[in-house]
């Protein structure tokens, strides 16, 4: 992916390093990702990235927090169309398989989430989506978390293909999530009625 120099006279340089950086990922893992290499990509010195990305740690996490806005920007789809839990299981799972270089950069031990805030506020959004369907009060996070590990680990799992060659075939992925989500047992939050009374339901396997 090059593109001259001159395409970025209107200023976006970052962005354009950031979609250089997702191909990157992508093509070789997170390894293969350096600011000199995504000069090269996009045509421009060696000094150019270092105007948006002090070192390489900031570009990775630029990269995740990315990540978590879209991975928050399919779930809030999902709950926008009277999503279910079931649903957004499904969208998480989803995201993760079609992206799998950048869902593991996005929880890699190797980047601090406190820092920058940019990063911990794209998770924590992420988050509350999930919180938002699981969770009676904001203090009550247990199922939020069991939400989580779930399509977390079956996400890990799909990754990795740890799991049998048969159910890792394209046509059975989606019979796949439904049936482990259907195991979930947590108290899944409804939207309101007509009358404007929000009440719990059963979640999926209850």
């Amino acid at each position: 992916m090059k593109t001259k120099v001159s395409d970025y006279h209107h200023g976006d340089l970052r962005g354009a390093l950031l979609d250089a950086a997702r191909e990157a990922l992508e093509q070789n893992g997170a390894s293969a990702v350096s600011l000199r290499e995504l000069a090269r990509r996009v045509g421009v010195s060696h000094a150019a990235p270092y105007r948006h990305f002090a070192n390489r740690e900031e570009l990775l996490m630029a990269v995740a927090a990315e990540g978590f806005n879209e991975l928050a920007r399919r779930l809030r789809a999902e709950e926008g169309q009277d999503g279910t839990l079931m649903g957004m299981g499904q969208a998480y799972v989803g995201f993760a398989t079609s992206n799998p270089s950048l869902y593991k950069l996005m929880f890699s031990p190797e980047l601090d989430r406190k820092k920058p805030e940019l990063l911990a506020d794209a998770a924590s959004a992420a988050f509350g989506l999930l919180q938002s369907q699981t969770a009676a009060t904001d203090e009550e996070q247990s199922g939020t978390l069991a939400a989580w590990a779930l399509v977390h680990g079956l996400s890990q799992l799909l990754i990795d293909r740890l799991l049998p060659q048969e159910l890792l075939k394209q046509d059975q992925l989606v019979a796949l999530i439904e049936s482990v989500l259907g195991h979930l047992q947590v108290e899944e939050r409804s939207k309101p009625d007509r009358l404007g009374h929000s009440r719990l339901k059963s979640g999926p396997g209850r």
